[in-house]
């Protein structure tokens, strides 16, 4: 909100300073804001600070474009003072130059209302910059004295000492002002010789500064700025404080008006009137040149309902200039109407045109139009807002549309019943039916809901108590879930005498509700049974894959397996193992991965475990199983889906094991305290082709050696690739050389650090390094 007041009063300040050049120069208000900003660039200044230096240095001619050589003479004169005060800003453009604080002190320009507030200001921005310890303002006065109309920095006594300065030689301030020169006091024993210095004593303040201000047609200012400080005054602060003062003068220009304005204003009358009347109205006095041509005017009365574009309203306009509050009023077909309605006495109404105002500290963007009529040798101008209740009437009606709903009320002394249309159409009623009585509501609801209707309307009839109540009713197109809400107004003995309320059509909502039930209970129902699935299926591959609890021994190795299923998920994976001693002393090493979950899996995963142990066992080869096991896949009906496999046949007489895999990750060696991966033969994943070529390797173990089957859940990870989850593996492996039983699970713990998708099945096999 206060961003929002300081843009409010920025935007005061420039509407002010273009129309004080569309006043002076005829242009329009578009050419008026471009010459502010050359003007600012050329002098590097913002364009806040030109606004002021214009307010403070332009001499606004009549208004009115009078034609021939008189107004063609009063132009030219104009351009020619206008292009004096730009010469003279523009040799001046170096001192702004580099003085930020000319910058801060024109924002804080727009919020000072008093000379009291400016000295402060000027104090506040100079104490750092100019080393000032106190401001004075001094205005001069028709006598030839001054008067003191701020101050800052000074105790009142000596405020009061020199409120009011008699003509006399030897006061600065005078002398500044006759001069129109500033005068810098340096040297305290010669100017106590020359000057009437002020203090108690003189010698609180070392050096001083007096600058003249002119303030346009009000009388002129002078500024005091006065240090403790002994030292001169640096070129750069005899260049700024120069500047501060012209800075000022659009200020002073205007709050002379004003004062001048407030002086001689008979509001006593006038005003009170104002104040009770409605809308937007001001009491206009044309203020006149030399020439006798209307300049501007003077707010003389102000209705409560009248607000500037800085959100000043009622009598705090009052001895404003209109221009100044209003800088709207420069259009010139507005400017001429009124000056017409002046001249002639006929009403004057504009045309419409929208009008931004403060209201709660934001800006409101309203159509208004201007009428204009004169009282005496004054103007009573009202601005008439167009669209007011066209847009609340439109706001009422885009509020029953979008909510669904309609008023209703129901006069209970003469049985008066009015609804909005919007209730006809959520009943689904005919309008030529006309609307229903309070007492006939329930009849509209379904025999179910009128018991709770009727009950809620009778105790507000009886109680006054407000009620909110849920029903339903039966209409051309299906059942409708409607809310009707009301409330009672009574008399002064506490009798309602009128029901007013709304009724609203809530069926979307009510109809999503239900869908959104039927959606629970639809996915409780499916999570039951995918919860029952699973439990079956785990206990299913619980009884066709017993996990052994230690250890095992086969042909002379040591083997250790183990199963972790999924953590996310609620279906049973189809990984699997088999470790068995063969007839003729060899053992059968097998690790498999059907794709899927669930039982179709778990029957797929069985098939696949005893059919490959009895063809190894009854003389297959390696690569001739898989072949069959593939063939198996291809044409029965109960399988699912593909599936990979490793099979390894160990021959303790040789050390040596034999292998072959079906799309399957290789197996890890450890030999030395060395980390590698066998190389693969051919061999692709079962299920995916009719004729697939099987090769099988050979691998001779040493003693010592270390051989982990494992399926692609150790390795597989989101958003990540095989080959790193098979480096992560081969690293943690080679950071657990334990040769002790149970070190499998810290193992898989280190490699396995977060969720696991998928389950995991390991056989770790070792060749011990002795004899046993």
């Amino acid at each position: 909100m206060d961003r929002l007041r300081d843009q409010a009063a920025t935007s005061a300040v420039l509407e002010r300073a273009k129309g004080a050049l569309m006043a002076l120069t005829g242009c329009t208000p578009d050419a008026a804001g471009e010459e502010l900003l050359q003007r600012a660039k050329a002098g590097n200044r913002t364009l806040l600070e030109e606004c002021w230096i214009t307010l403070g240095t332009l001499v606004p001619p009549p208004h009115s474009g009078t034609g021939g050589t008189a107004g063609a003479d009063e132009k030219a004169r104009v351009d020619k003072e206008s292009a004096g005060e730009k010469a003279r800003a523009d040799e001046s453009s170096g001192v702004d130059e580099g003085f930020t604080v000319l910058g801060r002190l024109g924002k804080a320009l727009v919020h000072v209302g008093t000379p009291a507030d400016l000295a402060r200001c000027l104090l506040e921005h100079l104490a750092s910059e100019a080393e000032a310890d106190a401001v004075m303002l001094f205005r001069a006065l028709p006598a030839g004295g001054l008067e003191l109309i701020g101050h800052a920095g000074i105790d009142d006594t000596l405020a009061a000492q020199w409120s009011q300065v008699p003509p006399l030689a030897g006061i600065t301030a005078l002398d500044a002002l006759r001069a129109r020169e500033p005068r810098w006091l340096e040297d305290p024993e010669a100017d106590q010789q020359r000057y009437l210095l002020i203090g108690d004593p003189p010698e609180r303040w070392l050096t001083r500064a007096w600058l003249p201000v002119a303030a346009g047609s009000g009388p002129d200012v002078c500024i005091g700025v006065l240090r403790a400080t002994g030292a001169p005054f640096t070129p750069r602060t005899r260049q700024l404080l120069p500047a501060v003062a012209r800075l000022c003068a659009g200020w002073l220009r205007s709050s002379a008006a004003r004062a001048e304005a407030g002086a001689g204003v008979p509001t006593a009358a006038t005003q009170p009137v104002f104040d009770s009347l409605p809308g937007a109205a001001m009491l206009l006095t044309p203020l006149r040149g030399p020439s006798g041509e209307t300049e501007d005017y003077r707010i003389d009365a102000a209705t409560p309902e009248a607000v500037d574009v800085v959100g000043r309203t009622g009598r705090s306009l009052l001895g404003r200039r209109i221009l100044e509050c209003f800088p709207s009023m420069a259009d010139e077909a507005l400017w001429q109407g009124c000056l017409h309605t002046l001249a002639t006495g006929e009403s004057f109404g504009g045309e419409p045109f929208a009008h931004q105002q403060m209201v709660a500290g934001s800006a409101e963007l309203s159509t208004y139009a201007i009428h204009a009529a004169r009282l005496g040798a004054a103007l009573v101008v009202t601005w008439v807002r167009h669209d007011s209740s066209d847009r609340q009437e439109q706001r009422l009606a885009d509020v029953q549309r979008l909510g669904n709903l309609g008023w209703a009320n129901w006069n209970l002394v003469t049985h008066e019943v009015s609804w909005s249309s919007q209730v006809f159409a959520v009943l689904g009623r005919d309008p030529a039916l006309g609307p229903v009585r309070l007492d006939g509501l329930a009849g509209l609801a379904l025999p179910e809901d009128a018991p709770a209707l009727s009950r809620a309307v009778t105790e507000l009839l009886h109680t006054g108590r407000q009620f909110d109540v849920p029903f339903r009713i039966r209409t051309g197109a299906g059942t409708r879930h409607l809310r009707m809400v009301a409330e009672a107004v009574a008399d002064t003995e506490g009798r309602p005498v009128e029901v007013h309320g709304f009724v609203q059509d809530l069926t979307a909502q009510r109809t999503t509700e239900l869908a959104l039930v039927e959606s629970e209970q639809a996915i409780m129902t499916q999570h039951d049974l995918l919860r029952a699935e699973r439990e079956m299926a785990a206990r299913l591959q619980h009884a066709l894959l017993p996990l052994p609890t230690r250890p095992v021994r086969l042909a002379g190795l040591r083997v250790e397996v183990a199963y972790l299923p999924a953590q996310s998920g609620i279906h049973v994976g189809g990984d699997w193992f088999s470790a068995i001693e063969l007839p003729d002393g060899d053992a059968l090493f097998v690790v498999g991965d059907v794709a899927g979950h669930g039982i179709d899996a778990v029957a797929t995963m069985a098939q696949l475990r005893f059919t490959a142990k009895g063809m190894v066992i009854t003389g297959s080869s390696l690569t001739g199983a898989l072949a069959r096991l593939n063939t198996l896949l291809l044409h029965s009906r109960d399988s699912h889906g593909t599936a990979t496999m490793v099979l390894a046949r160990y021959h303790p007489k040789e050390r040596c094991l034999e292998w072959a895999q079906a799309g399957h990750p290789p197996p890890l060696l450890v030999r030395d305290g060395e980390v590698g991966y066998l190389g693969r033969p051919d061999g692709i994943l079962l299920g995916a082709c009719a004729a697939p070529e099987f090769r099988a390797a050979r691998c001779f173990l040493e003693p010592g050696d270390r051989i982990l089957l494992y399926t692609d859940g150790l390795v597989e990870r989101r958003a990540e690739g095989v080959d790193r989850g098979l480096e992560r593996l081969a690293e943690a492996v080679a950071k657990h050389p334990c040769d002790e039983p149970g070190s499998l699970v810290p193992l898989l713990t280190s490699v396995l650090d977060g969720e696991r998708r998928d389950d995991v099945c390991v056989v770790d096999i070792r060749v011990p390094a002795t004899p046993e």
